[in-house]
């Protein structure tokens, strides 16, 4: 048994007896608990979340909870076999753009108070982090999953979430572009997310799918998309 099944199965011997929807811990804890190395509990705990099994929450009082196996299982095993081969990475984040239109559309449909406010939370982070790009780049992931859980669609919601997972796993730095410097780069991309964020809220399902392109194809590949 490898140590990703280790931990593995450290995490069901967690879920064993707990309800949907119930607090597990902190991945740090639970990393603690199973005895493995950052890397290796991630591997487990895509596993567990791609069957549905955990729920992974940001924020504060977020953390893994105990999820119910869904019929997109299957599929969510599918993705862990292209999140094995890090080559594969560019492809994962050229089917997450194509998905983009469709969570944005979501979002100016079915968006409310509540999900705007952690939109601009997110936003807010990005902002406070433009002097550090690593940082930056980890509060924009977080912008597009709020985006994301704006979604009524489980089944789109679930392949983008597992997508932009594999992108962050193999995303290990935001490197210099000789033609542009980074700090106007991270500037300008805050202001496509802002101006993306008060489309959503304003409901103005052209002008969001207007900036959901303009954001496509001024991403490059810093690792920010």
């Amino acid at each position: 048994m490898s140590r990703i099944d280790d931990a593995v199965e450290a995490l069901r011997g967690v879920l064993a007896g707990a309800e949907p929807g119930q607090r597990l811990g902190t991945k740090d804890e639970l990393q603690a608990r199973a005895g493995v190395s950052k890397g290796t509990f991630a591997e487990a705990l895509r596993l567990l979340r791609a069957s549905g099994a955990v729920e992974l929450r940001p924020g504060p009082g977020g953390g893994l909870f105990a999820g119910a196996p869904t019929p997109v299982a299957r599929l969510g095993n599918s993705l862990l076999a292209l999140d094995a081969a890090a080559a594969d990475v560019g492809e994962a984040v050229r089917i997450r753009d194509a998905l983009d239109p469709l969570l944005v559309e979501d979002a100016v449909a079915h968006g409310t108070p509540a999900g705007y406010v952690e939109l601009r939370a997110a936003l807010a982070r990005m902002e406070a982090a433009v002097a550090d790009p690593e940082e930056f780049v980890r509060a924009n992931w977080e912008l597009h999953r709020r985006i994301a859980e704006l979604s009524p669609n489980a089944l789109l919601r679930s392949i983008y979430l597992s997508l932009l997972d594999i992108v962050e796993e193999h995303t290990t730095a935001v490197l210099p572009d000789p033609e542009e410097p980074l700090a106007p780069y991270v500037r300008r991309r805050l202001g496509v997310h802002a101006d993306l964020v008060t489309a959503i809220e304003s409901r103005e399902r052209a002008e969001a799918l207007r900036l959901t392109e303009v954001h496509r194809v001024s991403g490059g590949a810093r690792g920010d998309r």
